[in-house]
């Protein structure tokens, strides 16, 4: 059996490294790797709501209104009123940003496929089933952590 402290050291280990390594890889791009996630989203789910950024990325509202400032700054993202609903402000990649992201790989899934490549079909979906089994504990630990 694993001792628990040798889990723990793995995990952290590559969590810093994975860090590391999006932090060098969209650096070089000028990007933070929270811009490379929302552009990620946006890449994949088209023209969206703040409220949807913030649920998919796991960040506050605030948080994610920030980072579309700064993408919209960079010319990589724009935010449109709907027609529909004046309320409602959906956020959108640009052109720009496909530029890039065809220039250079930007997209976030993409990079860390590129890493899962070097490992063996067994040995990704070793990882895919830890990964689930774990994310699985920590949301039912956060549940009976909120109902107690």
């Amino acid at each position: 059996m694993e001792d628990i402290s040798n889990i723990l050291m793995s995990y952290l280990h590559v969590t810093q490294h994975m860090s590391q390594q999006f932090r060098a890889h969209f650096g070089r791009l000028n990007l933070t790797f929270p811009q490379a996630l929302v552009l990620n989203v946006l890449g994949d789910a088209g023209p969206v709501p703040i409220s949807t950024l913030a649920e998919r990325t796991g960040s506050a509202n605030s948080t994610i209104s920030g980072i579309v400032d700064r993408l919209e700054k960079l010319g990589l993202a724009r935010r449109e009123r709907s027609e529909h609903d004046r309320r409602v402000i959906y956020v959108s990649a640009t052109e720009e940003y496909w530029k890039l992201r065809e220039q250079t790989a930007t997209d976030v899934s993409g990079y860390f496929n590129s890493i899962l490549d070097t490992m063996g079909p067994e040995d990704k979906a070793m990882v895919a089933q830890a990964f689930r089994k774990l994310e699985a504990a920590l949301e039912t630990h956060q549940a009976e952590a909120q109902t107690s």
